[in-house]
């Protein structure tokens, strides 16, 4: 019982601060700003996939949840280093 309620408090303050990410997003001076926002909504999805894999009670959701930590990461890097030089291969 005490799970349910704390699943669904955890659930609303992620999904506040994905809102307020939103919010960042459109609002950051700088591309810097925009990519590390990025990041922390990447971050925030994959405490939604979790939080969703513990409610359903089943492992699947933390496999899905390093995949969207691998894919963030990437794409995170890859910004980044089209920033510093421009191009993402060389």
């Amino acid at each position: 019982m005490i799970l349910s309620y704390a699943l669904g408090f955890f659930v609303g303050s992620i999904a506040l601060a994905l809102i307020l990410n939103l919010w960042r997003l459109f609002t950051a001076p700088t591309v810097t700003d925009r990519i590390l926002t990025l990041d922390t909504m990447t971050v925030n999805v994959i405490a939604l996939v979790v939080a969703y894999g513990i409610w359903a009670g089943t492992g699947l959701y933390l496999e899905v949840a390093v995949l969207f930590a691998l894919t963030g990461f990437v794409g995170t890097v890859a910004y980044c280093k089209y920033l510093l030089r421009g191009s993402i291969i060389e």
